[in-house]
């Protein structure tokens, strides 16, 4: 490893996740296998990719930990929060992602693993109805609460770090409102006078993470730290964040499969994309509400990558739809159908189908871990406010729209951002453009 500025990676790392369902369970119960050598952590990124460092005879092919400090499995303490009281074993076994099988041998490390009282409003998910909550009269009390969480699991747990990941449902959608999203002062009056409204128990995480000198990442599609006060709080604390939503499934597809479409010069007309899921994730979204905030993330993807000021012959007025439905049979195996009608030469039509049948939660996990692990590592690094070489692992990358600036989408062009700040963390040249 070259000699960088990063700090070294010594101590605890203690993940606190925000939710002790599906995703966190499977995450939770894959670290601590396979730290035990008793199962691979497939699809992660920082435990099996490799990076190019150097060129011509320099050039060489190195994992990520040799090129920059990252956290070892066996240093990572888990904790969390849910509005359920189930300790992470029972809930893991509760979800039936996992077999028990691949659960039992870790069975004393899950049951450890009991959740902290939920901050929480039932108006923000009407389908949860959990009674492990905080009595908080006002959003700051909510504030005050979670940082003595924070803290009180750091003394206890011994940990050097911690990182706070979102990975819970999905809040109803909250539109930005810049009289009370806009600074960090205005953004605390808020909560101190409990605008139920416009301060999302998210947003009560997000504050409170970052006031503990904690990164904090969003899992899930919430307006939470996409708001200029967020960032102005990572700026103040100089702390990284980075969001929003997982991208798993059919996004994952769509950010992989339209640079084909675009790079090859073929027209669109349509893109209609449908999900069936069954597990809580599935019956929070069932509310028109919550699908609400997770339309917007999941259409935000295809119109930065096929852009019709760009190929106004290819791509103007295409249609795009996206559908989920809540189908409990199926449980955490989720299907995403994708119909995608193009035309070629002469304008002729065409069409693509995908049918990814995916399980949501092995799918999330990995991406879990490396967002918690790079976090910490750009923390270290001294990286604060919006991670944009983050945005390979999330549906609807946070960007400065204050600014006019645009996400970038391009599952291609999100992978070279990655690697570059990976080389320039670990002392190397960023060497790869993004055209």
């Amino acid at each position: 490893m070259k000699q960088t500025n990063v700090k070294p990676a010594e101590g605890k790392l203690g993940i606190l996740v925000v939710g002790n369902g599906a995703v966190s369970t499977t995450f939770m119960t894959g670290v601590l296998m396979a730290r035990k050598g008793l199962t691979k952590p497939v699809g992660s990124m920082t435990q099996y990719d490799k990076i190019r460092v150097g060129k011509g005879t320099d050039k060489k092919y190195l994992p990520y930990n040799e090129i920059v400090p990252i956290t070892d499995l066996k240093d990572i303490i888990f904790g969390c929060w849910d509005v359920y009281p189930q300790n992470a074993y029972q809930s893991a076994m509760y979800c039936e992602v996992l077999k028990e099988k691949d659960i039992n041998p870790v069975k004393d490390e899950l049951e450890q693993i009991v959740p902290m009282k939920a901050a929480f409003d039932k108006n923000f998910a009407k389908r949860l109805e959990g009674d492990n909550v905080k009595d908080c009269k006002t959003r700051w009390e909510m504030v005050d609460a979670l940082r003595q969480d924070i803290r009180d699991f750091k003394a206890k747990n011994n940990c050097a770090r911690i990182v706070v990941l979102w990975a819970a449902s999905t809040e109803i959608y909250v539109p930005v409102n810049m009289d009370v999203h806009d600074t960090l002062e205005h953004l605390e009056a808020a909560m101190k006078a409990n605008d139920t409204e416009n301060i999302a128990p998210s947003m009560c995480y997000a504050y409170a993470a970052l006031a503990e000198s904690a990164p904090f990442i969003m899992g899930a599609p919430n307006t939470t730290v996409d708001i200029p006060a967020m960032w102005e709080m990572a700026e103040k604390t100089k702390m990284p964040i980075s969001g929003k939503d997982f991208k798993t499934g059919q996004t994952l597809v769509k950010s992989g499969f339209s640079p084909i479409i675009g790079t090859r010069c073929l027209g669109l007309s349509g893109w209609f994309s449908t999900n069936i899921l069954g597990n809580r994730d599935g019956l929070v979204l069932d509310e028109p509400a919550n699908f609400r905030t997770k339309e917007v993330s999941k259409l935000s993807t295809l119109e930065t990558i096929l852009k019709p000021e760009d190929q106004p012959d290819l791509y103007t007025d295409y249609y795009h739809k996206v559908r989920i439905n809540y189908y409990p049979p199926r449980n955490d195996n989720k299907e995403g159908w994708d119909n995608i009608d193009i035309f070629g030469w002469m304008g002729y039509p065409m069409q693509i189908k995908i049918n990814f049948l995916c399980r949501d939660s092995i799918l999330a996990a990995p991406l879990c871990l490396d967002l918690c692990l790079l976090s910490d590592l750009a923390a270290r690094a001294g990286k604060f406010g919006i991670q944009r070489f983050l945005s390979f692992y999330l549906k609807s990358p946070m960007h400065d729209y204050t600014k006019g600036e645009e996400a970038v989408n391009h599952l291609y062009q999100q992978y070279t951002m990655l690697k570059n700040a990976i080389r320039e963390m670990g002392g190397y040249e960023a060497d790869e453009e993004i055209d």
